[in-house]
């Protein structure tokens, strides 16, 4: 059988430090022994060198027996009773006698392997019924205090007479795991640490890791000679994890730096909040020491005390200032948003500064600043706003140090070194935002931050050195509070509200005017369409008048002028029934209420004998085929007719008679693929000079005219018009041509079948 060690001799250097596998270190302390048993079979399969020293029997002796064995049946019986009853998870001991002497063990499992670790029952250990008294009467102690930092000092002070350290510090991380001493209860001969800052690389991440799976770290002696593991050499790379273990040896990193600090033991307890690692409480002595596994337990419950206690002692602490900032919040929020000028009113309110402390406030909305307190300058507010709304993606931001963030607005540290930034909109760079100028501090670190850790000729080294090393801290702000940013957030939440609806208020202010100025318009529109035919109406009246006097002396005139005579009296006649016709459609509302079913074809008819004149002077040719009755109102309907059989007889081919040809499409048409309504299709052709197809949309435009002015006369309102009346009955008008041989209107009428 060949037996190997499993010690990590790996070499740490500048490039694997924070990768060092310290949680296989492949020895432990000498102040107890390990044992690494199979899972199933109970068989010793790794076993510290020291056995023999603590149990008579030698690592070769042990490795590949049986425990029951060595040790004996009650001894398994025991164990195991202590394994499947779940003991192990909980922090209860197990007491063993194994070859006439008592060892107090601890067992965990590791991958397949029960590791059992055990020390020799100490006889000068205190009394458990004296560890208990003394906890007790911590207990009662602990209600006096009401802050946290109260308690950890109280903690400090329990934990130190329990254990009988020489110091004891409870040691707080910040977010970025830099250490501070909390709290402290220190020999009184010896210097206090208490306010010191530690750098994170005193603690590496992997170190970290450790803590948060295993509460408790005892070194008995920093001095003392790792003990090496022994396994069978099975021919593989057979390693056992420690990260649990009691024993584990340390690394030398540590080793070294607690040499450098002159400390000859520590105990370690892990304080777990939220599932992060939130502090320590160090022990430390400066001899060899060692406590008991009772003491030891009831070192770690002092550290049960102040998690447990985190959230009601910080809640006590912030009580007061949330008070404060939520009075502020009410105070503001009762203030009435009436306009775009009440912002400035806001950001000038001294309640909105209480809200959360600031030293001053920017409101940008719509590009503009409005501002109290200090506060940068506009142009600045809008940088800042403009980069925390591409950073934040338009949500919510807070820091006491913008410039890790933003290294360009370290000229504006005196005012602008913390902010809480909340958007007020989606899609613009609107926002709120609170400043705080920095705060200029002096840290003290227990030794230079920047020398933590050095190389010398042997590799890595920890400093040395932990003389006091003063740091001024600058362009960082107080820290913002929970209660601080809540309240903010809550605010912004309510501005953001109060904004939508000024927006909304204004919106529908400004349509009431245009709907006032609209009415007022139309109502002057319809006063002078009114005086309009009336005063058209009058001389129109004396033209009938007139005509008809001189018609009734036919003898006395010529047939050509009896003829011109009456043609006069029914064009007279005729406008003054269109301006009839007006007057009533300035009163319309162009609701369905106002449509009537016309007759196309009779109506196309009476539009052609209206213009017998004019197509006669043309030797024009208007061909109505079977048209359906529409939806509409007759008098514009005759325009519209009117207007496209006038445009086509102007722009007739010279030298081609005019034809003009107007009929029904047989089925009915959808205007658009996706419109389900259907469509009655009129098509109005003529074979005059047409257009190109590239004027299809722009002929419908107002005062549009393809050809100069000499060449047709018009306005180029007629098709304009026609486009309106198409609109006025919810259709559409459509054209299209081919230059020299005509063009095609077609007219849209909606019909009440739909598509399925």
């Amino acid at each position: 059988m060949k037996i190997k060690d499993i010690v990590n001799r790996d070499i740490v250097n500048l490039s694997n430090c924070e990768q060092e596998p310290i949680h296989i270190p492949g020895s432990i302390q000498p102040h107890g022994f390990l044992l690494g048993l199979k899972e199933n079979s109970f068989v010793i399969d790794y076993c510290s060198s020291n056995c023999g020293d603590l149990t008579g029997y030698t690592y070769s002796e042990l490795l590949g027996a049986a425990f029951d064995a060595v040790f004996g049946v009650e001894a398994l019986k025991l164990l195991k009773e202590y394994i499947f009853d779940e003991k192990m998870l909980s922090s209860s001991l197990l007491k063993l006698e194994m070859r006439g002497s008592n060892f107090l063990c601890t067992v965990h499992k590791s991958n397949n392997v029960y590791v059992l670790e055990a020390e020799p029952v100490n006889d000068d250990s205190r009394p458990a019924s004296a560890v208990y008294d003394q906890t007790s009467q911590f207990l009662s102690y602990m209600h006096d205090t009401h802050t946290l930092k109260e308690l950890c000092s109280l903690v400090a002070n329990g934990t130190r007479e329990i254990t009988g350290y020489d110091r004891v510090m409870i040691y707080r991380f910040d977010k970025d795991y830099n250490g501070e001493v909390f709290a402290e209860s220190v020999r009184k001969d010896l210097e206090p640490f208490l306010g010191l800052h530690y750098p994170h690389t005193d603690i590496p991440p992997q170190a970290r890791q450790l803590y948060m799976q295993n509460l408790l770290r005892l070194i008995v002696d920093v001095n003392y000679t790792p003990v090496p593991i022994y396994t069978i050499d099975e021919g593989q790379n057979k390693n056992l994890d420690l990260s649990l273990s009691i024993l584990r040896s340390t690394s030398p990193i540590h080793v070294q730096y607690l040499h450098n600090m002159g400390v000859g033991a520590t105990l370690t307890i892990s304080l777990i909040y939220k599932k992060k690692l939130w502090g320590l409480i160090a022990c430390h002595h400066y001899s060899p020491k060692n406590i008991s596994p009772e003491v030891r337990l009831a070192a770690q419950l002092q550290g049960h005390f102040i998690t447990s206690q985190i959230d009601v002692r910080q809640a006590s602490e912030e009580y007061d200032e949330a008070r404060k900032v939520t009075n502020a919040l009410e105070k503001i929020n009762s203030y009435a948003l009436g306009s775009k000028s009440d912002l400035n009113d806001i950001a000038n309110t001294p309640e909105i500064l209480k809200l959360c402390n600031a030293a001053g406030i920017a409101i940008v909305f719509n590009e503009k600043v409005y501002k109290g307190g200090l506060t940068p300058s506009d142009d600045e507010v809008r940088q800042i706003a403009n980069w925390l709304a591409a950073y934040s993606n338009r949500t919510s931001f807070n820091t006491d140090k913008l410039v890790d963030f933003l290294p360009e607005t370290k000229s504006l540290c005196s005012t602008a070194s913390g902010i809480i930034y909340h958007s007020l909109d989606i899609e613009s760079d609107n926002c709120i935002i609170w400043f705080r100028p920095e705060t200029i501090t002096e840290v003290h670190w227990a030794g230079d931050p920047a020398k933590s850790i050095m190389k010398d000729a042997k590799g890595l080294s920890p400093r040395n050195s932990f003389s006091l090393w003063k740091e001024i801290v600058s362009c960082m702000s107080k820290p913002w509070l929970q209660p601080e940013i809540d309240t903010a957030a809550a605010y912004a939440n309510s501005l953001q509200r109060h904004i939508n609806l000024l927006i909304i208020s204004l919106e529908e202010e400004k349509y009431r005017k245009l709907s006032e100025l609209l009415r007022q318009t139309n109502s002057e529109l319809e006063n002078i369409n009114w005086i309009s035919t009336h005063d058209v109406q009058e001389p129109l009246r004396k033209i009938q008048l007139i005509s008809s006097r001189i018609l009734s002396k036919e003898e006395d005139m010529s047939p050509d002028v009896h003829d011109s005579l009456k043609r006069m009296n029914a064009s007279a006649q005729r406008m003054q029934t269109l301006l009839v016709d007006i007057l009533k459609y300035t009163k319309l509302k162009h609701t369905d209420d106002s449509f009537e079913t016309v007759d196309l074809e009779t109506l196309c008819r009476e539009v052609v004998e209206d213009m017998t004149e004019t197509i006669s002077e043309q030797s024009a040719e208007v061909i109505i085929e079977d048209l359906p009755s529409v939806d509409g109102i007759p008098f514009l309907l005759r325009q519209l007719f009117t207007n496209l059989i006038a445009n086509s007889i102007k722009y007739a081919s010279p030298g081609i008679k005019p034809v003009i040809r107007i009929t029904a499409a047989e089925e009915l048409k959808s205007y658009l693929p996706e419109d389900k309504t259907l469509f009655k299709v009129i098509n109005v052709a003529d074979n005059g000079i047409g257009f190109d197809k590239q004027y299809a949309e722009s002929i419908f435009n107002i005062f549009t005219k393809l050809h100069a002015s000499s060449e047709y006369k018009g306005s180029g309102v007629g098709l304009a018009l026609c486009r309106k009346i198409m609109q006025n009955h919810n259709g559409y008008i459509t054209g299209s041509g081919v230059p020299g041989k005509g063009a095609v209107m077609s007219l849209y009428f909606p019909s009440e079948e739909r598509y399925n």
